[in-house]
């Protein structure tokens, strides 16, 4: 077998230039947002910055107040109050996660410690039982440290994600006064600063972590990735908090804001007179950014430490062969660079002009970064791996050419895009499913809410077949290992992902400083146009970490099976059907929480509002100002006490189904929940969507379908708005936890293998 053409050496350097590389261009787009002052100064206007920004568009031209000292200061004042809004959120979560991190991470050192009774003396390895590996208590010790790493890392994602989108949301306000191109520009700067710094910090961390692990595992790299696997548990543990806490806060408030403001008061959304707006605005922080960094993080630590298990295993590991054994690594450097190039595109070579432009150049982005990222991907695979190699396959050694590995990542990756098309499809209100579901609004909520409902369910029928065809063709060229390429290929274009992601609620929050501010209706329908937009891109980001989870879960779960030394996994055995049947339950019991959650906090959020529009005299005609505070409180209280059942039930079931029934029991319930999970999570995300994008587009009133069924107040639009109301947690809250559900069970179940192996299936035994 032929060497690759890229030294050991060589990869040393790549991989971390690339990741620093991401940082500072991450710092050149927040230096370029923080341009844009958010002080009275700034209200200056001077014509030479407009040349091209689409005076003729009638979105785009000059606004006459742009010289209003006095909107400057209320967006600065606007800004502040979400900013400490959600950072005061995030401590106080991160104090409760915190307790759990530390708990969890005990757990995990005596369970692995308890294996050969915390002996530590050498012993016979996994697969190669003529070889000593290090003790089973070096295992507990380093996969415990890994742990810690990659839930620190995923924290830090997230919080910084929500900090850089709250010190941009104001400055695109202010910009928008400009024209939807400069705003459209400062938005998608901000998403790219979030998208590159978690990104760049996710593999360069990684990198770090196994360069400092092989300083002690020296040649047993079978036992170093072992160990390594902890540091994707850690970063989806902290992101199943961070998502199921912050989904349940922003809905909660957004619920409340919408039932009470639009429906009954019939004022505008995110109007300053309603109470629940401040805490409507922080919650887009805390769910949809930092709880969406937290996650995307989590599905590349876990991608990355399925392909390092099973590469380990295999002629790379055996071979000690340092560059193929960093191919998912190389691959996500290739991918930092891909996305640098294409976020130029939208920000340097081409500049939005008119409103329409806006979500074909989102759109682009994700066209330009998968032809350039398979570009990419073929050189890596060239450069990095032998013409031929073996993948270890259940026991046994796969032969696999380069080319073979090269459409494993390639396929992930197109599936990808595929998924994003669909999703885009099913949820934009330029095609006619989201019409379809507007027009059903004629007739009342109910048939809006069929309607929506069959959308999401028919939503899912493309995007299954292309996982599936993506799992077939990659299992077929290199087993398990192609399985979990193929995942790291759909997250490969993670920044990018990122950027569009972070780019809707930046957006979002936008348009509700716009109205806070009392700025004309002609910024707010340029926010608007930029929400508009955002949504549909928010729908993608969920169905590219809904694809990825799956491909990602069913990585994680071959790489279980063969840690746990489980010949095959068969159905028609009591033991793995029970486990199935429970398995494909589990999403909808835990769908049942966050739901019940967001509900009941929704419902003390609409008393609150109802009762602040009711006992304070003036709040209505403007005269005085509603308590925000108390709302805020309402959402943060509740989404810290509700997020810790769901979170008991993903991270217990795993540890009481192996202790109690054993590691074939659990396969089932792996292979199960990734079923079921999948399909839920589509379905909820798209029909979420939909009725959101269907309120938007009577809103907008852009066509004279839309214009019959307007405007703003009418009964189809209050009808479009229960909609929107319904699909809020489930686009919100559960449809975007299940994929976290679905991966945090199966890579728990592979750090803990080797302890379930050993003493796992007590009722077993002893019945």
């Amino acid at each position: 077998m032929k060497s690759a053409l890229l030294s050991d050496l060589g990869t040393e350097i790549v991989i971390p230039i690339c990741a620093v590389i991401g940082i500072v261009f991450s710092l050149v787009q927040w230096y370029l947002v923080s341009l844009v002052k958010l002080s009275p100064e700034n209200g200056g206007y001077s014509p030479k910055n407009e040349k091209n920004n689409g005076c003729h568009d009638s979105l785009v031209e000059e606004e006459e107040g742009i010289n209003d000292q006095n909107v400057v200061v209320r967006c600065a004042e606007i800004q502040n109050a979400i900013s400490e809004g959600a950072t005061s959120f995030l401590f106080t979560e991160y104090q409760y996660v915190g307790i759990f991190m530390v708990a969890f991470a005990v757990l995990i050192f005596l369970f692995l410690g308890s294996v050969e009774g915390f002996s530590t003396k050498s012993q016979p390895c996994t697969y190669n039982k003529e070889k000593m590996c290090k003790p089973a208590l070096a295992t507990a010790i380093f996969s415990t440290i890994s742990f810690l790493l990659g839930a620190v890392t995923s924290v830090v994602s997230g919080f910084l994600g929500m900090k850089i989108a709250t010190y941009a949301n104001a400055r695109t306000t202010l910009e928008a006064r400009k024209g939807v191109g400069k705003a459209f520009i400062t938005a998608f700067r901000s998403g790219a600063v979030m998208g590159f710094l978690l990104a760049a910090n996710g593999l360069l961390v990684l990198y770090v972590t196994i360069n400092l692990f092989k300083l002690y595992y020296g040649d047993d790299w079978e036992g170093l990735f072992e160990a390594i696997t902890g540091y994707g548990l850690g970063g989806s543990s902290m992101a199943l908090f961070g998502r199921v806490g912050g989904g349940i806060y922003t809905k909660a408030a957004d619920v409340g804001a919408d039932l009470v403001g639009k429906v009954e008061r019939n004022i505008p959304e995110d109007d300053p007179r309603n109470p629940a707006v401040i805490a409507d605005n922080v919650g887009d922080n805390v769910g949809d950014i930092a709880g969406m960094g937290s996650d995307l993080f989590g599905s590349y630590a876990e991608s990355s430490c399925a392909a390092l298990v099973v590469a380990s295993i295999s002629s790379f590991g055996l071979d000690h062969d340092f560059t193929s054994m960093c191919y998912p690594l190389l691959i996500s450097s290739m991918g930092i660079l891909v996305c640098l190039i294409t976020t130029l595109f939208a920000t340097d070579f081409f500049e939005i002009k008119a409103v329409k432009e806006i979500e074909p150049s989102l759109k682009n982005q994700l066209i330009i970064s998968t032809a350039l990222m398979t570009v990419g991907i073929a050189i890596v695979t060239w450069t990095c791996l032998p013409s031929s190699f073996t993948i270890f396959n259940f026991g046994t050694q796969k032969v696999v050419k380069n080319w073979q590995l090269f459409l494993c990542v390639a396929i992930g990756l197109w599936a990808g895009l595929i998924i994003g098309f669909v999703t885009e499809y099913y949820t934009s209100n330029a095609y006619s499913p989201v019409q379809d579901v507007a027009d059903a609004c004629r007739t009342g909520a109910a048939t809006n809410v069929i309607f929506g409902l069959a959308l999401g369910y028919k939503s899912v029928i493309i995007p299954i077949f292309a996982i599936a065809i993506a799992i077939f063709v990659s299992f077929s060229f290199a087993a398990m290992y192609g399985i979990a390429v193929a995942a790291l290929g759909m997250l490969s274009t993670i920044a990018t992902g990122l950027a569009i992601d972070a780019y809707g609620p930046i957006s979002d929050n936008a348009g509700g400083i716009a109205e806070m501010a009392g700025m004309s209706h002609r910024i707010r329908e340029r926010t608007d146009a930029l929400d508009a937009a955002g949504n549909t891109t928010a729908a993608i980001g969920k169905g590219f970490a809904i694809g990825s989870a799956a491909l990602v879960s069913l990585a994680l779960f071959g790489a279980f099976v063969s840690r746990a030394a489980i010949s095959t996994v068969d159905v028609l055995t009591p033991q793995v059907f029970i486990g199935l049947i429970v398995g494909a339950m589990l999403p909808y019991w835990f769908s049942a929480m966050t739901m019940k959650s967001v509900g009941s906090a929704a419902l003390k959020m609409v008393e609150e509002v109802r009762r602040q529009f009711n006992t304070i005299p003036g709040l209505m005609e403007g005269l005085a100002k509603p308590d925000y505070a108390t709302c805020v409180k309402i959402s943060t209280d509740a989404s810290i006490k509700e997020m810790i059942p769901p979170g008991a039930l993903v991270m217990l079931t795993p540890l009481i189904v192996g202790i109690f029934f054993g590691v074939e029991t659990l396969s089932g319930v792996l292979a199960g929940a990734l079923v079921s999970g999948v399909q839920i999570a589509i379905s909820a995300s798209n029909t979420g969507g939909a009725w959101d994008n269907a309120k938007k587009y009577i809103e907008a009133g852009a066509s004279e379908h839309a214009r019959t069924l307007g405007p703003k107040g009418s009964e189809p639009h209050k009808a479009a708005v229960i909609g929107d109301t319904i699909g809020d947690p489930l686009k919100d809250t559960s449809g975007p936890s299940l994929n976290i559900l679905i991966k945090l069970m199966a890579v728990e179940s592979l750090v803990f293998a080797p302890f379930f192996a050993t003493h796992g299936g007590i009722l077993f035994k002893i019945f």
